[in-house]
């Protein structure tokens, strides 16, 4: 019998769990995870918390029944303590306190990542939040329930403050949201981020931007938010939704190398330099298919990825992780707003010269009812016309995420941005044009690049 731990039961630990099942019917497969929420679906809490999705229970990718229907082991409310690499033990302290020893043959560590602390006076304080697992989504629901605040401040303008500017602004709260640099959602450039930003301010939420909190304070049952240049805002409940570092301690403990940001070093093939243990999601660092590097780059869709190919591995193949382009998307009330590859300043960085075109094109022909404007940005090659990447923001009813995927889905193979004029896409009005909104744009930077 072989024996297969996972430390994590999350995206990754669960991708190569269901992985090696579907490869080895008689492989022993054991998941350890710190918490009684297998495959729950974290990029969901924002929908919760805004009474969309109004059971948390549905957030579950599968239930735990589900999982363990399949032969696989769950030990819920289990810490990992330590890993003994030449013993091949993990030790872990179960739910009453005491610990046990359990033993592998191959080890996948999918451990995540944890909640950024920014250095902020107060955060400890009662009514201020972070917002990366189920426990934290609790929290924050039980307060909103009982002690129905009025007002709230969010820390931090990436997906997750916007989405949660969205969900409280859904729930009736007013909302000021804060981002320490001068625009939000930098994974965009700021022609984009300001489209975003007008949407936002647009549904009421007041966008503040060049503000680096120092401290939280109690005012009676309220919470003052306040820089040392004399910002001040005084509210009833703060998310800090600032970013995440890769949970890496347990990592430590088996002599595991680290690297960018802290992450867990691992090879194409998922493997650490551990002999027979391997590492996935947002704990470890992420091959760049484009730069031919690696990168800190925590998605969702990566860590299902890299859990697969981790699972896949661990039961004697060879497969590659492919890599990621970074491929993201946000919906911010009636816009969205996603990106793939890189940015002006990512491909300077990289020593590439690239050129950005920017088009304002309908998602639909004009003449049908309901289009909407999309803004796209292309930036390819100055020298070989090669495509480094795209941004788009618009109407979520135009279709972004569709057409993100299409440059996604082309940066993956290589091509030039005039590649893109020879794909055969579907067309009738009431969805697109017999040029796609991202052929039009791809001729307008084509434009651009037969000027030089």
């Amino acid at each position: 019998m072989t024996w297969m731990l996972i430390i994590g039961g999350s995206d990754a630990g669960i991708s190569a769990a269901l992985r090696m099942r579907e490869l080895d019917a008689a492989v022993e497969i054991t998941i350890v995870l710190a918490d009684s929420f297998p495959n729950y679906s974290i990029c969901g809490l924002p929908f919760y918390l805004s009474g969309e999705v109004t059971d948390w229970h549905n957030l579950a990718h599968r239930k735990a029944e589900d999982i363990t229907s399949l032969g696989i082991n769950l030990l819920m409310n289990h810490w990992a303590e330590s890993i003994d690499p030449a013993q091949k033990t993990v030790t872990v302290k179960t739910p009453d306190g005491s610990t046990k020893i359990l033993t592998y043959d191959k080890l996948i560590v999918g451990t995540g990542g944890t909640s950024i602390k920014p250095p902020i006076q107060g955060l400890d304080l009662p009514g201020v939040y972070p917002l990366r697992w189920m426990a934290d989504s609790f929290a924050v629901h039980k307060h909103l329930t009982e002690k129905s605040p009025k007002h709230a401040v969010i820390i931090g303008a990436g997906y997750i403050g916007l989405e949660m500017a969205d969900a409280l602004t859904l729930r009736g709260l007013s909302v000021t949201l804060i981002q320490r640099s001068d625009s939000i959602l930098k994974t965009i450039d700021p022609s984009l981020s300001q489209l975003v930003a007008n949407e936002l301010e647009k549904h009421g939420v007041e966008v503040v931007t060049s503000v680096n909190v120092e401290r939280i304070e109690s005012q009676g049952e309220r919470l003052l938010v306040a820089d040392a240049k004399g910002f001040e805002r005084v509210t009833d409940l703060v998310i800090v939704a600032v970013g995440v570092n890769p949970a890496t301690q347990l990592a430590q403990t088996a002599g595991i190398k680290l690297g960018i940001n802290g992450a867990i070093q691992v090879n194409r093939r998922m493997k650490t330099n551990v002999s027979d243990i391997y590492a996935a999601g947002d704990c470890v660092e992420t091959y760049h298919r484009l730069l031919g590097q690696n990168m800190y780059l925590p998605l969702g869709t990566t860590a299902h990825k890299q859990g697969r190919v981790a699972g896949e591995n661990a039961i004697g193949s060879k497969r590659k992780f492919q890599g990621s382009l970074g491929t993201q998307v946000v919906k911010i009330f009636e816009i969205a707003a996603a990106r793939t590859g890189l940015r002006d300043d990512e491909a300077i960085a990289a020593g590439l010269q690239p050129l950005t075109v920017e088009t304002d094109v309908w998602h639909h022909k004009a003449y049908y009812p309901g289009a909407h404007s999309l803004r796209i940005r292309v930036t390819g090659d100055r020298s070989s016309g090669r495509l480094l990447g795209a941004q788009i923001a618009g109407h979520y009813q135009g279709e972004v995420a569709k057409r993100i995927d299409i440059f996604a889905t082309a940066l993956f193979n290589d091509m030039t941005v005039n590649d893109l004029n020879d794909l055969d896409l579907s067309y009738t009005p009431p969805l697109g044009s017999p040029w796609d909104a991202v052929q039009i744009a791809a001729q307008a930077w084509t434009k651009q690049f037969s000027k030089q």
